[in-house]
This record gives structure tokens, sequence and C-alpha cells, in this order.
């Protein structure tokens, strides 16, 4: 068993609506097709993950999630104002965590409250979640500190959407630091999303070693399926922006290489996410 740890569902606009202040419009991306991705690599979990152009309305992961018969997770956006009566049924269907968005530029539109990563935060502990941060590099380390502090259990997306930036600038350092803490995940996803290198499907060694070193027990992998579009082909709500045209078997298998210990590949895909998320080791 392996678990993808980050994907996202999409449905037809006849289906669920996009939310109005959205920056493109997203073409569907089933999840029978990311099922079948997933197979010829023992990838059998997935982990969906509430894009910024659905808002708060979580209806099309909640379906996804009933589909996966508890072979996924959630993480979902709640904006303020949500009932404990909402948390718990969301809870019941298989959501695990709560998403703070600091970085898409529809973000601001995703809900109210959705973007309080204290607020968001108190709820996740209330409740049993965990925090799911998307956030850039620049922004991760000048919230170093409140993050450090937040109650709930933190899950990073990206590798921390380094951009241009080396392990040894003072960012990365700041975000190093806060990776030694217990209750900080990473997630070793989309190694595409990166400025000059918009279809890489190969890690950074430098990058993907650091965090290795730090906190091996606490990273995770993920494809970024179907792999958003970079931010400068979202040309308006009504102009459909493509997925990016890459690899799935082409990012597992250059991550797989990239890692290079069958061992440590089998705890990044399968014994880190099953304990995070909270399935049985063996099923």
């Amino acid at each position: 068993m392996r678990c993808d740890s980050h994907v996202h569902v999409v449905a037809p606009v006849s289906v669920c609506p996009q939310i109005p202040g959205r920056t493109f419009l997203a073409e569907p991306a089933p999840l029978q097709t990311l099922v079948e991705n997933g197979r010829p690599h023992g990838i059998d979990h997935f982990v969906i993950t509430q894009p910024s152009f659905y808002g708060s309305d979580n209806s099309v992961l909640l379906d996804a999630l009933d589909r996966l018969q508890g072979r996924g997770s959630g993480v979902a956006t709640a904006a303020a104002g949500i009932s404990d009566e909402q948390l718990q049924a969301w809870r019941s269907r298989g959501v695990s965590g709560l998403r703070v968005n600091l970085y898409s530029p529809a973000a601001k539109n995703v809900g109210e409250g959705s973007d309080d990563l204290e607020a968001v935060a108190s709820i996740a502990e209330q409740h049993g979640f965990h925090v799911e941060i998307i956030a850039p590099l620049p922004v991760l380390a000048a919230r170093a500190e409140a993050i450090a502090k937040l109650p709930a259990t933190c899950v990073i997306d990206h590798y921390g959407l380094f951009g241009k930036a080396r392990p040894h600038d003072s960012e990365a350092r700041v975000l190093f630091d806060l990776m030694r803490d217990e209750h900080l995940w990473m997630k070793l996803s989309s190694p595409y999303r990166h400025p000059d290198r918009p279809l890489n499907i190969e890690p950074d060694r430098e990058w993907l070693d650091a965090f290795l070193e730090i906190c091996p027990e606490r990273c995770i992998w993920g494809s970024d399926w179907p792999h958003p579009p970079p931010h400068d082909e979202h040309r308006g709500p009504d102009a459909i922006a493509a997925w990016r045209s890459l690899s799935y078997s082409g990012l597992v298998e250059r991550f797989v290489a990239a890692v290079g210990s069958d061992t440590l590949v089998e705890q990044i895909m399968w014994d880190n996410p099953a304990r995070l998320y909270g399935w049985p080791r063996e099923e």
C-alpha cells in the first residue's frame, strides 16, 4: 500500500459550480482517473485537498471520500462560523485536516476566516484535525514563530514553496528550524511549482535531502494531481487554464529514484501518511 498525500478532484461545472472569485476555470479531474494513475505504483490511498476555486463548498471532496470507502482522507476548507455539527459530520466522512491558503491568487475569495491561521488552528485542535498550510517560503519564514505556537499538528505543502531560494538562504534556515518541531510535517509534493521549471518532475535534491535529514519521520509524498496551472496562466474566471501536462508515473518514479532507499520510500509513501491520517499500518 502507498498513499498520494496531495490530490484534487474536480467535477464538471454543471455538477458543482466554482466560486465567482476564482482566477481560472478548472477542467474536470475525475476520481476514477486518479485511482487508475495510482494503481501501477501500488498507490491506493489518497488525500483529497480542497482547491481554492471551490471556496468553502467541500461537496466534491466529501463525495470523493465516500467513493473511496475508507481509502481516502480529506483536507477541507472551513469558513468562519462553521458549526460543531458540520465539523463532526466532515470527520465522520473522512476529513482529517483544515486548509489555510496563503498562496493561491483566489485565496482571499475562498471564505471568510479560512485564511486566519490562528482561528483555523483553534478549530482544528478542538475537533482533532490537523492544519494544512500552503504558503510561499517568505510567508512561512515571516510567520514561523506563530506557526511554532499553533496548538494543532501542521502540514506544510509542496516543500514549503521555496521558489528560487536555496537551502543555505536565511529564510530556508528559518523553515528548517521550524521543521525540527515534532508537530510540523512536510509534503514532498509538486516539484514543478517553480517559476523557471513549470513542468519539472525531478525533485530538487538539495531540498529533498535537507528535509529527509531533518524530519524523515514527518515527510509524506504527494503528486498534486491533476497538476494545477501556473499562476501566470490564470486569465480570468471564464478562461480555462489547462492542467499541466505531466506524467504521473514519471513523478512517482523520479521521486523514488531520488530518495534511493526502498525502506525510506515506503516510510514516506505509507508508514508516515498512515500515522498522520489515521489508517492502520497493515490493512
